[in-house]
């Protein structure tokens, strides 16, 4: 079974949402799961080593994807 390549577009929202890791209202980046990831954040997780001091900075941000939020 062969794995083809994923169509990447990001969200480009017409309204601001906050960013899970960095905590401002951006309009462009993507959303996992229920969480959203502006498209800075996302660029300097995917360029961090995990030898930098930042990487235990992004861990600690990215476990709040993980909460469960309550949706009403």
């Amino acid at each position: 079974m062969e794995v083809g390549e994923v169509d990447y577009q990001p969200v480009a929202n017409h309204y601001k949402e906050a960013c899970v890791v960095c905590e401002k209202t951006k309009t462009q980046g993507i959303h996992l799961y229920t969480s959203f990831i502006c498209s800075e954040c996302e660029r300097d997780m995917v360029s961090t080593e995990t030898n930098d001091p930042r990487y235990r900075y992004f861990l600690k941000q990215l476990r709040k994807v993980a909460e469960p939020h309550i949706l009403s």
